[in-house]
């Protein structure tokens, strides 16, 4: 990934559309989906109101903020909806409608701007201020991953057979199997 903040932030957006298209598809843990389309919708949009947002006109800033508040918002709908139920794909539909809107302004607009306003070494020391900030967020948003012996506890539990014989990562992949 390039260092500067234009390529930083349109390459979490890719990440998050790709997020929404494996909810939609129904593949896969929709629960593990949506905690980590949470954390990084977060972390992404606490470090652009914190690092970007400053070099921008105000009115946009602002704007931005905005749509960042109705998205929290939604997420935290879908959060607490079952998956597989019409609320959770309801709120889906709407949480995806919100954030498209937002990429396509600030990649039409937001970011053009910078890109004009900002000298390329300025962009790069941006995106360094976004990872950071993003980063922090990320480890105080995702939980950490289990131990060996909650994955196996978790496998017993499912009765999953073979299980004393796999590796932390079998494991885990059995585990999510067995969830999905």
């Amino acid at each position: 990934m390039g260092t500067d903040v234009i390529t930083m932030i349109t390459s979490d957006h890719r990440a998050i559309e790709a997020l929404f298209e494996r909810l939609n598809s129904r593949k896969g843990d929709p629960e593990a989906d949506v905690a980590e389309l949470a954390a990084l919708l977060t972390a992404h949009a606490r470090a652009e109101e914190d690092r970007v947002y400053a070099e921008v006109q105000p009115s946009e800033a602002h704007h931005g903020v905005e749509e960042h508040k109705e998205a929290e918002v939604l997420l935290d709908a879908l959060k607490h909806a079952t998956p597989g139920t019409p609320q959770f794909s309801e709120t889906l539909v709407k949480l995806v409608e919100s954030v498209k809107h937002h990429v396509e302004e600030e990649e039409s607009e937001i970011l053009p701007a910078l890109r004009e306003s900002l000298s390329q070494k300025q962009l790069e020391q941006l995106g360094k201020a976004f990872k950071e900030r993003r980063e922090s967020e990320l480890l105080a948003l995702r939980p950490p991953a289990p131990s060996k012996e909650e994955l196996y506890k978790q496998a017993q539990e499912a009765d999953i057979p073979g299980r004393s014989t796999m590796d932390k990562d079998e494991l885990a992949e059995a585990v999510k199997k067995a969830k999905s």
